[in-house]
């Protein structure tokens, strides 16, 4: 596991912010991680950050973890939805938006093959 270096990204650029949205991911052990460039197709923002949990508690785990680190970074999501359901669960960072999927619910609402004209700046594995 990496040290999460507490960065201060309250000026920081939608691309420095995904990136801390992954590495803060990939060390919590999140699965198929995908960084979407989504600014140039839609207003909503900048990128879409997806990712895959084993399990509703580790959908919540990733979720609460990319909140927490963030906002010690100065970035804390304008909004948090689907914690309630366990299958998924969206937190808005303004120009970027994290998706946290069990994998059948990433496969069942297929959110990357909608986006399959974004520019995919890092592809899941």
């Amino acid at each position: 596991m990496t040290d999460i270096i507490k960065t201060n990204l309250s000026e920081a650029e939608p691309k420095q912010i995904a990136d801390k949205i992954i590495e803060v991911l990939e060390d919590k052990l999140a699965a198929n991680v995908q960084l979407l460039e989504v600014g140039k197709k839609t207003s909503v923002a900048d990128y879409f950050v997806i990712c895959s949990a084993t399990s509703a508690t580790q959908v919540k785990a990733l979720a609460d973890e990319a909140e927490v680190k963030l906002t010690e970074c100065g970035v804390s999501p304008t909004r948090v939805d689907g914690a309630a359901g366990g299958d998924w669960i969206v937190l808005d960072f303004n120009t970027v938006i994290l998706h946290v999927f069990t994998k059948t619910a990433r496969e069942f609402y297929k959110l990357d093959k909608l986006w399959t004209d974004a520019s995919k700046v890092k592809e899941g594995e």
